[in-house]
């Protein structure tokens, strides 16, 4: 869809008589899973996390959906990648956009994940870029990530989001992870000219936190911590001001092409749209379009907050940093200690929807911030949740137009690294909408999500249980290979 020089397009929303926040119509399900329900739903409340809980109030949107509409742009998915699509397509291409949103704004992944935007995108480290697209291209995506890091920084600089600047402590959580760990930051010293430097176990207890398991670590010049609500919040704020409507409760039922016009049918009315970008993550359903079905495997991440620290359980965990801190394992714990003196932790957590309510994930968290710092055994948890990441089969993320022939883009696939690269995902998938070029010549702009290597039992609706023996398998190996092995 292009605007070559930037004319502005008509959002085609309805905003008029519409004042504050759409509040819920239906309460929070705890056990919405997105490889089994058909829709994410309509109206749902916000999980009750500690970005939600503490954020204020939200501001105004656009209301729902209620009659048939024309607009240039519609964007689905309010989280952090739609409306920072929508407010760079306004910025930089003079295009208003039309966000559609199921449940309330920034229901998603934006509103439960952990806060800690860091210099990296999708799963894989830089020596995996290298193995798998070769030393160019890494290098190229290292570029990619770094300015996707200025773009975040640019865009938070005037949205009260509580950052927390410092870098990324990446804690070796036993002695067996040291040597790959020191192998990475040499090459990212060395190769990619990126000030990554190895800390000994003594230096990290003493100069930044004890955590008992810490045996040595890496830190990373770039990496921030935010408040993920009020970031969400600012962004809607943005995004309005600059002419884009945002309308919750408006779930796309059903999305038909014909002749160049995309029909997207809500509750409310038809969306009729020259293009479509699509910002869904974690939260995509297998019914939303053919080009999305099974392009991405939902995993679960639990976190907790627990109440403020005293200044006694601080000195003990010897907390004499802000900056935040992910761990070696596999299935990673990442955590920090927050502005309001509150120890946040996540980590993965139950295979299906239906288990995450269990009470039994939220104690082995508990138990794993135990293990890291004992002084806290006991301290009364404030906040528990859980989310869905959208990880992708190859483990990078993608902004695509998987058809050349449709006015259609998606942009997810982050792996738990979406906090900061939303921002710079939400740029290029604006460049794409608006027909310029997105950026330089990368895999993640030029391939699509890819499907699971036995695509044929993918396809069939009866595999989604068959992906999850294998997780809870893998889950169990993984366990292993941290801790055991």
């Amino acid at each position: 869809m292009g605007r070559e020089n930037g004319t502005p397009g008509q959002s085609g929303g309805q905003s008029g008589g519409h004042t504050g926040s759409t509040g819920p119509s239906r309460p929070y399900d705890p056990a919405y899973d997105p490889l089994v329900a058909p829709t994410p739903g309509q109206g749902r409340d916000y999980a009750p996390t500690y970005w939600i809980g503490t954020a204020g109030e939200p501001p105004p949107d656009d209301g729902p959906i209620t009659h048939d509409v024309d607009v240039d742009v519609a964007i689905i998915g309010s989280g952090f990648t739609g409306l920072t699509c929508a407010i760079f397509l306004a910025q930089e291409h003079g295009i208003k956009a039309t966000v559609l949103e199921a449940n309330r704004v920034s229901w998603g992944c934006s509103t439960r994940n952990g806060g800690q935007a860091q210099c990296a995108s999708g799963r894989l480290k830089r020596s995996q870029w290298i193995q798998r697209y070769g030393l160019d291209a890494a290098l190229r995506l290292h570029e990619e990530v770094c300015a996707g890091m200025e773009t975040f920084k640019t865009l938070i600089r005037d949205i009260d989001c509580d950052p927390q600047p410092g870098g990324h402590l990446y804690i070796a959580h036993r002695p067996e992870a040291m040597p790959a760990l020191e192998k990475e930051a040499r090459l990212l010293r060395e190769v990619f000219h990126y000030d990554a430097r190895i800390l000994d176990a003594d230096t990290v207890k003493r100069e930044y936190v004890d955590d008992k398991e810490a045996a040595g670590a890496m830190h990373e010049p770039e990496g921030i911590g935010i408040h993920a609500g009020k970031l969400a919040f600012g962004y809607l704020r943005r995004a309005r001001a600059l002419g884009a409507t945002v309308h919750p409760s408006s779930p796309v039922l059903d999305w038909t092409t014909r002749d160049g016009v995309h029909y997207l049918r809500t509750p409310g009315g038809i969306v009729r749209a020259r293009a479509v970008g699509v910002a869904t993550g974690g939260y995509t359903s297998q019914s939303l379009h053919p080009h999305l079905k099974n392009r991405l495997f939902p995993i679960l991440s639990n976190s907790i907050v627990t109440r403020p620290l005293t200044p006694d359980e601080i000195a003990a965990c010897n907390f004499r940093t802000t900056q935040v801190i992910t761990d070696t394992r596999i299935l990673r714990h990442y955590y920090r200690l927050m502005p309001d003196g509150r120890l946040q932790i996540g980590s993965r957590s139950a295979i299906t929807g239906t288990d995450a309510p269990r009470p039994q994930y939220e104690q082995k968290l508990v138990d794993d911030m135990v293990r890291k710092f004992p002084a806290l055994k006991g301290i009364p948890i404030d906040y528990s949740w859980w989310g869905w990441v959208d990880v992708s089969h190859d483990m990078m993320p993608r902004i695509f137009q998987p058809d050349p022939a449709q006015t259609l883009y998606y942009a997810m696939g982050y792996g738990g690294n979406g906090v900061m690269y939303s921002a710079q995902a939400g740029r290029r998938m604006a460049a794409m909408i608006a027909g310029k070029n997105p950026g330089p010549e990368l895999p993640i702009f030029r391939s699509a999500l890819p499907f699971p290597n036995v695509r044929e039992w993918v396809e069939s609706p009866a595999f989604a249980p068959f992906r999850r023996l294998g997780q809870r398998f893998l889950y169990h190996w993984y366990h292993l290979k941290d801790d055991v092995l």
